[in-house]
């Protein structure tokens, strides 16, 4: 879509029409189409292990799930899934919808104060969940917590989950649920720390899906291999429901593995797959790639962290496929922004591509409130079909994220250019004021990613008495680095951006405490400061100022 814009504002680009469409809906036109065709397939490591449904089977077993919920809960009632990926937790998740309940997706590796609290702010009434989970007995962490969720009733574990498809009444009619009803509670991914629940829709979850899968390709019958967590709306919601749309394979990894993702690509010839870069990293690494077949591999997706425009070009050059970047967040039912596959690898890299269909988007400034010019940095606001109905049980705080109008405040800072292209420089929480200047860590990032010895660099704010913050940088050194000192690196980093954006305190680790989605939780790193966990290797003061010259003032610009 070519456009000439003057102010960063997008409006809604028109698609071949929203879908008013409910997940039973979905799964129920899929099957009328391709019943025979294989739908679903637990991807096990042991192949012998491995179950797989044609889409009237994946249906039949829906379709049993929702009598055996309905034989025990109401319409409207909040189901937990508290378990890692497997086909049963999809089939489960579309079973809750069918039968007009909502999914509470639990992250399996939460410790008992983060359940309680999900089971509580939910009010669930039912909870599914395995036995064990690396080692720990959840049946023992929910029997802990359970007095503190009144309303939890129901305990269902997984290993009695063919008992439980059983257990319905067959004649059992199911209730009407309309596009917008509530579907989903999604709890944020937690990288500022306190998680609320964002009410999403049916109608939400099925369009942004559809237009991500069509924006990468994804065509009648893709093969969508899944390592995702199912529990986050990267897996429960985009590569589920795109793969869906297109009456498509959808094969799900109990978590991610490079060479079992490789060895499910050829197996299944899978034609998309969603992985952070972290996990893409992987998958190149692994001596399996050179002995798989991947050519049926058509579109790697990619988000959650900064992609370079090298890893784009090595993921497009080995493994001969396109790529195609994701931006957007749980409240927005995923997807808002996407990279095109004919787009270039230096856009590819550098912006998250223009906004899906549909939807309006636009950039304001911070303190006014008004739409900034293109190319200049403010917050991103997004408004339409795909906003969430609200955070659930906490009105104050909805009312603090989406207007009266109905723009939803992202929380991202970022810019737009002519074309509506958005770039990312940061967030607004995580912006650093020292001595009353505002500073955007994303810029110091990048420019410290560039350091022949950093793989990777987070910049926080430190609290300081005489500046308000100071700039700290938490390094990741690259394999076989030599750990630079804190003068090298603030003599390296004052040849390219000025003293106030230097760093002041240097910490070194060797990985950051991460999300499911791959987003590193800065709140963490900030606690381990505090508490003297993390010790701060201080620069000295400079001797002099180096000039910046005006090429590497203009290269930094343009990366943030």
């Amino acid at each position: 879509m070519s456009t000439n814009l003057t102010l960063s504002s997008w409006a809604s680009e028109a698609s071949d029409g929203i879908r008013e469409q409910t997940l039973p809906a979905l799964l129920r036109e899929a099957t009328s189409h391709v019943p025979d065709r294989l739908a679903l397939v637990d991807g096990q490591p042991d192949p012998g292990a491995r179950r797989h449904w044609t889409y009237a089977e994946y249906l039949r077993d829906t379709e049993s799930a929702a009598r055996g919920l309905l034989a025990r809960f109401q319409p409207g009632d909040r189901i937990a899934i508290w378990a890692p990926n497997s086909a049963d937790w999809v089939i489960l998740q579309q079973a809750v919808a069918m039968a007009g309940m909502l999914v509470v997706a639990i992250n399996p590796a939460y410790r008992a104060h983060e359940l309680e609290y999900v089971l509580a702010q939910s009010g669930a009434v039912g909870i599914f969940f395995v036995d064990e989970y690396r080692g720990s007995d959840l049946r023992a962490i929910i029997d802990e917590v359970r007095g503190a969720a009144p309303e939890l009733r129901e305990l269902i574990s997984f290993s009695d989950w063919a008992d439980f498809l059983e257990s319905g009444d067959p004649g059992r009619e199911f209730p009407v649920v309309a596009p917008l009803d509530p579907v989903q509670i999604q709890y944020t991914s937690g990288t500022t720390g306190f998680p609320k629940g964002a009410l999403l829709h049916h109608k939400g979850i099925v369009n942004e899906a559809a237009f991500v899968g069509e924006r990468a390709g994804m065509t009648d019958g893709g093969v969508c291999i899944n390592g995702m967590p199912m529990y986050h709306i990267g897996g429960g919601a985009v590569t589920e429901l795109a793969t869906l749309s297109v009456h498509g394979t959808y094969v799900v990894m109990p978590a991610f593995d490079p060479a079992l993702t490789l060895e499910l690509f050829e197996t299944y010839h899978g034609t998309h797959s969603l992985m952070v870069p972290t996990m893409l990293l992987a998958v190149l690494e692994h001596p399996d790639r050179v002995t798989r077949d991947l050519s049926s591999v058509q579109t790697i997706w990619s988000g959650a962290a900064t992609v370079s425009e090298a890893l784009v070009r090595r993921v497009t050059e080995e493994l001969g496929c396109q790529f195609s970047i994701l931006f957007g967040q749980t409240e927005m039912h995923g997807v808002i922004s996407q990279t095109r596959i004919s787009d270039t690898a230096a856009d590819q890299s550098t912006t998250v591509g223009q906004p899906l269909p549909e939807l309006e988007v636009k950039i304001v400034d911070t303190e006014t409130g008004e739409v900034v010019p293109i190319g200049q940095q403010g917050e991103i606001l997004c408004r339409g079909y795909q906003n969430m109905l609200a955070y659930y049980n906490m009105p104050s705080e909805t009312a603090e994220t989406i207007e009266a109008d109905g723009w939803l405040h992202m929380g991202d800072l970022g810019t737009m250019d002519d074309r509506g292209f958005l770039k990312i420089t940061g967030r607004v929480k995580d912006m650093i004021i020292r001595g009353g200047v505002n500073l955007f860590p994303k810029e110091i990032e990048e420019l410290l990613f560039a350091h022949p010895d950093v793989a990777e660099a987070i910049v926080v704010g430190i609290p300081d008495e005489r500046w308000g913050e100071q700039v700290g940088a938490v390094i990741r050194l690259k394999a076989g680095s030599t750990e630079p000192t804190p003068e090298s690196l603030k003599a390296w980093c004052r040849e390219r951006i000025s003293a106030h954006k230097t760093p002041t305190q240097w910490f070194f680790v060797e990985a950051y405490p991460m999300t499911p989605s791959g987003k590193v939780q800065k709140f963490v790193l900030l606690d381990r400061i505090a508490a003297g966990e993390l010790v701060a290797r201080p620069a000295a003061p400079a001797t002099g100022a180096v000039p910046v010259s005006r090429a590497a003032s203009q290269s930094v610009s343009a990366g943030g």
